[in-house]
Protein backbone atom coordinates (compact mmCIF):
# COMPACT_ATOMS: atom_id res chain seq x y z
CA UNK A 1 0.00 0.00 0.00
CA UNK A 2 2.79 2.42 0.93
CA UNK A 3 4.68 1.52 -2.22
CA UNK A 4 1.69 2.40 -4.38
CA UNK A 5 1.38 5.77 -2.63
CA UNK A 6 5.07 6.62 -3.22
CA UNK A 7 4.79 5.68 -6.88
CA UNK A 8 1.69 7.81 -7.32
CA UNK A 9 3.37 10.78 -5.60
CA UNK A 10 6.52 10.50 -7.69
CA UNK A 11 4.48 10.30 -10.84
CA UNK A 12 2.56 13.41 -9.83
CA UNK A 13 5.76 15.42 -9.15
CA UNK A 14 7.21 14.36 -12.49
CA UNK A 15 4.03 15.45 -14.24
CA UNK A 16 4.13 18.88 -12.57
CA UNK A 17 7.79 19.36 -13.45
CA UNK A 18 7.15 18.40 -17.09
CA UNK A 19 4.21 20.78 -17.24
CA UNK A 20 6.33 23.71 -15.90
CA UNK A 21 9.13 22.91 -18.32
CA UNK A 22 6.74 22.77 -21.29
CA UNK A 23 5.16 26.09 -20.29
CA UNK A 24 8.54 27.81 -19.96
CA UNK A 25 9.66 26.34 -23.27
CA UNK A 26 6.59 27.70 -25.02
CA UNK A 27 7.25 31.15 -23.48
CA UNK A 28 10.85 31.12 -24.66
CA UNK A 29 12.21 31.19 -21.09
CA UNK A 30 14.88 28.87 -19.70
CA UNK A 31 13.64 25.79 -17.93
CA UNK A 32 15.57 26.63 -14.74
CA UNK A 33 14.31 29.34 -12.27
CA UNK A 34 16.15 32.70 -12.44
CA UNK A 35 18.72 33.60 -9.77
CA UNK A 36 17.61 36.01 -7.02
CA UNK A 37 19.12 39.47 -7.67
CA UNK A 38 21.85 40.51 -5.32
CA UNK A 39 20.88 42.94 -2.57
CA UNK A 40 21.95 46.51 -3.38
CA UNK A 41 22.66 45.76 -7.06
CA UNK A 42 20.20 48.46 -8.14
CA UNK A 43 22.06 50.98 -5.92
CA UNK A 44 25.46 50.63 -7.60
CA UNK A 45 26.82 52.13 -10.79
CA UNK A 46 29.94 51.53 -12.86
CA UNK A 47 31.46 54.24 -15.03
CA UNK A 48 33.79 54.26 -18.00
CA UNK A 49 37.43 55.32 -17.48
CA UNK A 50 37.01 58.71 -19.25
CA UNK A 51 34.29 59.69 -16.73
CA UNK A 52 36.65 59.22 -13.80
CA UNK A 53 38.35 62.56 -14.50
CA UNK A 54 35.11 64.29 -13.37
CA UNK A 55 34.91 62.36 -10.11
CA UNK A 56 36.86 63.23 -6.99
CA UNK A 57 37.11 60.72 -4.14
CA UNK A 58 38.21 61.36 -0.58
CA UNK A 59 37.88 59.42 2.68
CA UNK A 60 35.15 60.28 5.18
CA UNK A 61 36.87 62.25 7.93
CA UNK A 62 36.76 61.27 11.61
CA UNK A 63 36.99 64.22 13.99
CA UNK A 64 35.78 65.49 17.34
CA UNK A 65 32.64 67.54 16.78
CA UNK A 66 30.36 69.69 18.85
CA UNK A 67 27.29 67.86 20.02
CA UNK A 68 24.13 68.96 18.23
CA UNK A 69 20.65 69.74 19.49
CA UNK A 70 18.12 69.74 16.67
CA UNK A 71 14.91 71.76 16.67
CA UNK A 72 12.31 72.93 14.19
CA UNK A 73 10.57 76.25 13.74
CA UNK A 74 9.49 79.01 11.35
CA UNK A 75 11.02 82.15 9.86
CA UNK A 76 9.81 85.58 10.96
CA UNK A 77 10.70 89.18 10.19
CA UNK A 78 13.44 90.67 12.36
CA UNK A 79 11.44 93.21 14.39
CA UNK A 80 14.64 95.07 15.21
CA UNK A 81 15.06 95.73 11.49
CA UNK A 82 11.42 96.47 10.67
CA UNK A 83 9.95 99.97 10.49
CA UNK A 84 6.24 100.80 10.59
CA UNK A 85 5.87 104.25 9.07
CA UNK A 86 3.26 106.54 10.69
CA UNK A 87 1.76 109.87 9.67
CA UNK A 88 3.43 112.76 11.56
CA UNK A 89 0.41 115.00 10.94
CA UNK A 90 -3.11 114.48 9.61
CA UNK A 91 -3.51 115.26 5.93
CA UNK A 92 -3.79 113.98 2.38
CA UNK A 93 -1.29 111.52 0.89
CA UNK A 94 0.40 112.69 -2.31
CA UNK A 95 3.32 111.53 -4.47
CA UNK A 96 2.83 107.85 -3.50
CA UNK A 97 4.37 105.63 -6.19
CA UNK A 98 5.94 102.76 -4.26
CA UNK A 99 4.34 99.31 -4.09
CA UNK A 100 4.77 96.15 -2.03
CA UNK A 101 8.04 94.47 -2.96
CA UNK A 102 9.85 97.67 -3.94
CA UNK A 103 13.29 98.23 -2.42
CA UNK A 104 14.01 101.51 -0.64
CA UNK A 105 17.12 103.16 0.77
CA UNK A 106 17.49 104.68 4.21
CA UNK A 107 16.01 108.23 4.42
CA UNK A 108 14.32 107.84 1.03
CA UNK A 109 11.05 109.79 0.67
CA UNK A 110 8.17 107.30 0.54
CA UNK A 111 5.36 109.82 0.00
CA UNK A 112 4.31 113.28 1.15
CA UNK A 113 1.41 114.63 3.21
CA UNK A 114 -0.46 117.80 2.40
CA UNK A 115 -1.74 119.21 5.66
CA UNK A 116 -3.32 122.42 6.97
CA UNK A 117 -1.09 122.19 10.01
CA UNK A 118 1.94 122.28 7.75
CA UNK A 119 0.63 125.41 6.10
CA UNK A 120 0.21 126.99 9.53
CA UNK A 121 3.77 126.10 10.52
CA UNK A 122 5.11 127.51 7.27
CA UNK A 123 3.13 130.70 7.85
CA UNK A 124 4.56 130.98 11.37
CA UNK A 125 8.06 130.49 10.04
CA UNK A 126 7.71 133.13 7.33
CA UNK A 127 6.15 135.61 9.78
CA UNK A 128 8.99 135.03 12.24
CA UNK A 129 11.44 135.78 9.43
CA UNK A 130 9.67 139.06 8.67
CA UNK A 131 9.63 139.95 12.37
CA UNK A 132 13.35 139.21 12.53
CA UNK A 133 14.07 141.47 9.56
CA UNK A 134 12.10 144.28 11.21
CA UNK A 135 13.85 143.72 14.56
CA UNK A 136 17.27 143.85 12.90
CA UNK A 137 16.46 147.17 11.19
CA UNK A 138 14.95 148.63 14.37
CA UNK A 139 17.96 147.63 16.46
CA UNK A 140 20.38 149.10 13.92
CA UNK A 141 18.47 152.39 13.74
CA UNK A 142 18.10 152.66 17.53
CA UNK A 143 21.79 151.93 18.00
CA UNK A 144 22.69 154.73 15.59
CA UNK A 145 20.38 157.16 17.38
CA UNK A 146 21.76 156.11 20.77
CA UNK A 147 25.33 156.64 19.63
CA UNK A 148 24.34 160.16 18.48
CA UNK A 149 22.51 160.76 21.75
CA UNK A 150 19.16 160.90 19.93
CA UNK A 151 17.71 157.88 21.73
CA UNK A 152 17.78 156.77 25.32
CA UNK A 153 19.69 153.77 26.63
CA UNK A 154 16.39 152.15 27.58
CA UNK A 155 15.12 152.41 24.00
CA UNK A 156 18.35 150.85 22.74
CA UNK A 157 18.14 147.97 25.25
CA UNK A 158 14.51 147.38 24.34
CA UNK A 159 15.43 147.17 20.64
CA UNK A 160 18.14 144.63 21.43
CA UNK A 161 15.66 142.59 23.50
CA UNK A 162 13.18 142.55 20.60
CA UNK A 163 15.97 141.37 18.27
CA UNK A 164 16.89 138.47 20.58
CA UNK A 165 13.24 137.53 20.87
CA UNK A 166 12.87 137.52 17.07
CA UNK A 167 15.91 135.26 16.71
CA UNK A 168 14.37 132.81 19.21
CA UNK A 169 11.05 132.76 17.35
CA UNK A 170 12.80 131.99 14.06
CA UNK A 171 14.80 129.19 15.68
CA UNK A 172 11.64 127.61 17.13
CA UNK A 173 9.83 127.87 13.79
CA UNK A 174 12.79 126.29 11.96
CA UNK A 175 12.97 123.43 14.45
CA UNK A 176 9.24 122.76 14.04
CA UNK A 177 9.78 122.42 10.29
CA UNK A 178 12.85 120.21 10.65
CA UNK A 179 10.98 117.82 12.99
CA UNK A 180 8.54 117.24 10.14
CA UNK A 181 11.36 116.76 7.64
CA UNK A 182 11.08 120.16 5.99
CA UNK A 183 14.13 122.21 5.07
CA UNK A 184 13.57 125.87 6.07
CA UNK A 185 15.78 127.02 3.18
CA UNK A 186 13.62 125.08 0.68
CA UNK A 187 10.45 126.48 2.23
CA UNK A 188 11.82 129.99 1.89
CA UNK A 189 12.97 129.34 -1.65
CA UNK A 190 9.57 128.21 -2.96
CA UNK A 191 7.73 130.80 -0.96
CA UNK A 192 5.76 128.17 0.97
CA UNK A 193 3.64 127.41 -2.10
CA UNK A 194 4.32 123.63 -1.93
CA UNK A 195 4.57 122.97 1.78
CA UNK A 196 4.33 119.18 1.94
CA UNK A 197 5.62 116.87 4.67
CA UNK A 198 8.06 114.33 3.17
CA UNK A 199 7.64 110.96 4.92
CA UNK A 200 10.94 109.06 4.89
CA UNK A 201 11.97 105.53 5.78
CA UNK A 202 14.29 105.22 8.80
CA UNK A 203 16.00 102.15 7.30
CA UNK A 204 16.67 100.50 3.97
CA UNK A 205 14.83 97.37 2.97
CA UNK A 206 11.74 96.12 1.17
CA UNK A 207 8.17 97.37 1.45
CA UNK A 208 6.21 94.43 2.84
CA UNK A 209 2.88 96.17 3.60
CA UNK A 210 1.16 99.18 2.04
CA UNK A 211 -2.44 99.65 3.27
CA UNK A 212 -2.43 103.08 1.67
CA UNK A 213 -3.71 104.64 -1.56
CA UNK A 214 -2.78 107.91 -3.28
CA UNK A 215 -4.97 110.80 -2.18
CA UNK A 216 -6.06 109.04 1.01
CA UNK A 217 -6.65 111.23 4.05
CA UNK A 218 -4.74 109.91 7.07
CA UNK A 219 -4.70 110.66 10.77
CA UNK A 220 -1.66 111.19 12.98
CA UNK A 221 -2.24 108.05 15.04
CA UNK A 222 -0.59 104.65 15.56
CA UNK A 223 -1.90 103.11 12.32
CA UNK A 224 1.05 102.08 10.09
CA UNK A 225 0.85 103.51 6.58
CA UNK A 226 3.78 101.49 5.23
CA UNK A 227 5.95 98.73 6.66
CA UNK A 228 9.57 98.40 5.59
CA UNK A 229 11.68 95.36 6.52
CA UNK A 230 15.41 94.76 6.16
CA UNK A 231 15.55 91.10 5.10
CA UNK A 232 19.34 90.76 5.28
CA UNK A 233 18.71 89.12 8.66
CA UNK A 234 15.62 87.28 9.88
CA UNK A 235 14.42 85.69 13.07
CA UNK A 236 13.68 81.99 13.44
CA UNK A 237 11.61 80.80 16.38
CA UNK A 238 12.31 77.18 17.30
CA UNK A 239 10.85 74.95 20.01
CA UNK A 240 13.29 73.46 22.51
CA UNK A 241 12.02 70.77 24.85
CA UNK A 242 12.03 71.52 28.56
CA UNK A 243 14.57 68.77 29.26
CA UNK A 244 17.07 70.40 26.85
CA UNK A 245 16.78 74.03 27.96
CA UNK A 246 19.92 73.78 30.12
CA UNK A 247 21.95 72.98 26.99
CA UNK A 248 21.06 76.23 25.20
CA UNK A 249 22.30 79.76 25.86
CA UNK A 250 22.50 83.05 23.89
CA UNK A 251 25.43 83.32 21.50
CA UNK A 252 25.57 79.64 20.55
CA UNK A 253 26.31 78.92 16.91
CA UNK A 254 23.49 77.39 14.86
CA UNK A 255 23.21 75.95 11.36
CA UNK A 256 19.77 76.38 9.76
CA UNK A 257 18.29 74.40 6.88
CA UNK A 258 15.08 75.37 5.10
CA UNK A 259 12.78 72.83 3.48
CA UNK A 260 12.78 75.07 0.39
CA UNK A 261 16.59 74.81 0.08
CA UNK A 262 17.61 71.40 1.46
CA UNK A 263 21.18 71.66 0.15
CA UNK A 264 21.91 75.12 1.58
CA UNK A 265 23.05 76.04 5.08
CA UNK A 266 22.37 79.38 6.76
CA UNK A 267 24.55 80.70 9.58
CA UNK A 268 22.72 81.73 12.77
CA UNK A 269 23.16 82.19 16.49
CA UNK A 270 20.93 81.93 19.54
CA UNK A 271 19.65 85.48 20.08
CA UNK A 272 17.07 85.20 22.85
CA UNK A 273 15.39 82.57 24.99
CA UNK A 274 11.74 82.81 25.94
CA UNK A 275 10.52 83.31 29.48
CA UNK A 276 7.67 80.80 29.52
CA UNK A 277 7.38 77.07 28.82
CA UNK A 278 4.31 76.03 26.87
CA UNK A 279 2.05 74.07 29.22
CA UNK A 280 0.92 71.57 26.56
CA UNK A 281 4.00 70.92 24.43
CA UNK A 282 6.51 71.45 27.29
CA UNK A 283 8.72 73.48 24.95
CA UNK A 284 10.39 76.88 25.17
CA UNK A 285 10.54 79.35 22.28
CA UNK A 286 14.14 80.15 21.35
CA UNK A 287 14.84 82.97 18.91
CA UNK A 288 17.64 82.62 16.38
CA UNK A 289 19.20 85.50 14.44
CA UNK A 290 19.90 84.22 10.93
CA UNK A 291 22.03 85.78 8.21
CA UNK A 292 19.96 86.09 5.02
CA UNK A 293 22.23 88.02 2.66
CA UNK A 294 20.74 86.38 -0.45
CA UNK A 295 17.16 87.07 0.76
CA UNK A 296 16.22 83.40 0.30
CA UNK A 297 14.52 82.90 3.66
CA UNK A 298 10.92 84.12 3.72
CA UNK A 299 8.61 84.57 6.72
CA UNK A 300 6.57 81.45 7.63
CA UNK A 301 9.05 79.06 5.99
CA UNK A 302 9.61 75.83 7.93
CA UNK A 303 13.21 75.23 8.98
CA UNK A 304 15.41 72.76 10.86
CA UNK A 305 18.07 74.08 13.22
CA UNK A 306 21.15 72.34 14.58
CA UNK A 307 22.39 74.10 17.73
CA UNK A 308 26.07 73.47 18.52
CA UNK A 309 26.54 72.36 22.12
CA UNK A 310 29.62 72.97 24.25
CA UNK A 311 30.60 69.31 24.60
CA UNK A 312 32.50 67.39 21.92
CA UNK A 313 31.68 63.96 20.54
CA UNK A 314 33.39 61.72 17.94
CA UNK A 315 31.86 62.02 14.50
CA UNK A 316 32.28 61.66 10.75
CA UNK A 317 32.17 64.54 8.26
CA UNK A 318 32.08 64.78 4.47
CA UNK A 319 31.99 67.74 2.05
CA UNK A 320 28.52 69.24 1.69
CA UNK A 321 28.74 68.77 -2.09
CA UNK A 322 28.97 65.01 -1.60
CA UNK A 323 25.31 64.83 -0.54
CA UNK A 324 22.27 65.04 -2.78
CA UNK A 325 18.62 64.92 -1.81
CA UNK A 326 15.74 62.94 -3.27
CA UNK A 327 12.39 63.53 -1.66
CA UNK A 328 13.14 64.01 2.02
CA UNK A 329 16.14 61.65 2.12
CA UNK A 330 19.86 62.32 1.69
CA UNK A 331 22.31 60.15 -0.25
CA UNK A 332 25.95 59.97 -1.27
CA UNK A 333 28.11 57.61 -3.31
CA UNK A 334 30.80 55.36 -1.85
CA UNK A 335 33.58 53.85 -3.99
CA UNK A 336 33.42 50.04 -3.75
CA UNK A 337 35.77 49.29 -6.64
CA UNK A 338 38.11 50.97 -9.07
CA UNK A 339 35.23 52.36 -11.14
CA UNK A 340 32.20 51.08 -9.24
CA UNK A 341 30.21 53.19 -6.77
CA UNK A 342 27.38 52.41 -4.42
CA UNK A 343 24.62 54.83 -3.49
CA UNK A 344 24.07 55.05 0.28
CA UNK A 345 21.23 56.65 2.18
CA UNK A 346 22.64 58.66 5.07
CA UNK A 347 21.51 60.79 7.97
CA UNK A 348 23.33 64.12 7.97
CA UNK A 349 23.38 67.43 9.78
CA UNK A 350 25.14 70.71 8.88
CA UNK A 351 28.54 71.28 10.45
CA UNK A 352 29.67 74.54 8.85
CA UNK A 353 32.78 75.20 6.72
CA UNK A 354 31.06 73.59 3.69
CA UNK A 355 30.94 70.20 5.45
CA UNK A 356 28.22 68.06 6.97
CA UNK A 357 28.39 65.45 9.70
CA UNK A 358 27.00 62.02 8.86
CA UNK A 359 25.51 60.08 11.73
CA UNK A 360 24.49 56.93 9.84
CA UNK A 361 25.13 55.22 6.51
CA UNK A 362 28.93 55.39 6.39
CA UNK A 363 31.93 55.09 8.71
CA UNK A 364 35.20 56.98 8.93
CA UNK A 365 37.57 55.96 6.14
CA UNK A 366 34.87 55.11 3.59
CA UNK A 367 35.93 56.44 0.18
CA UNK A 368 33.13 58.80 -0.70
CA UNK A 369 32.56 60.81 -3.89
CA UNK A 370 33.29 64.40 -2.86
CA UNK A 371 32.64 65.85 -6.30
CA UNK A 372 30.63 64.30 -9.13
CA UNK A 373 27.76 62.72 -7.19
CA UNK A 374 25.10 64.14 -9.50
CA UNK A 375 27.00 62.85 -12.53
CA UNK A 376 26.97 59.37 -11.00
CA UNK A 377 23.28 59.62 -10.19
CA UNK A 378 22.53 60.56 -13.78
CA UNK A 379 24.63 57.63 -15.02
CA UNK A 380 22.84 55.30 -12.60
CA UNK A 381 19.44 56.30 -13.94
CA UNK A 382 20.63 55.68 -17.51
CA UNK A 383 21.82 52.18 -16.65
CA UNK A 384 18.49 51.20 -15.10
CA UNK A 385 16.20 52.63 -17.76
Amino acid sequence: MKRKYRIALSAGMIAVALSVAQHQSRAGAPASLPDTPKAGAAESVEVDPPMMVNIRIEPARAQALHGLLTATGKVQFNDDRTARVLAPLPGQVVDLQLRVGDKVQKDQVLFSIKSREVAALVTDYRESQRDLDLAVKTQAMTKDLFEHQAASRMAFQQAEGELAKAHSQVARAEEALRILGLDPMEVEKNGGLRSLIPVRTPLGGVIIERPLTPGQYVQADSTPLLTVADLSTVWVLVDVFERDIHLVHPGQRVQVTAMAYPNRRFTAQVDHMGDKVDAESRTLKVRLLVSNAAFLLKPEMFISAAIELDDRVPGVTVPAKALFTEGEKSYLFVAVGERRFERRMVTAAPDGDARVRVTSGIVAGDRIVADGALLLRSRQRQQHE
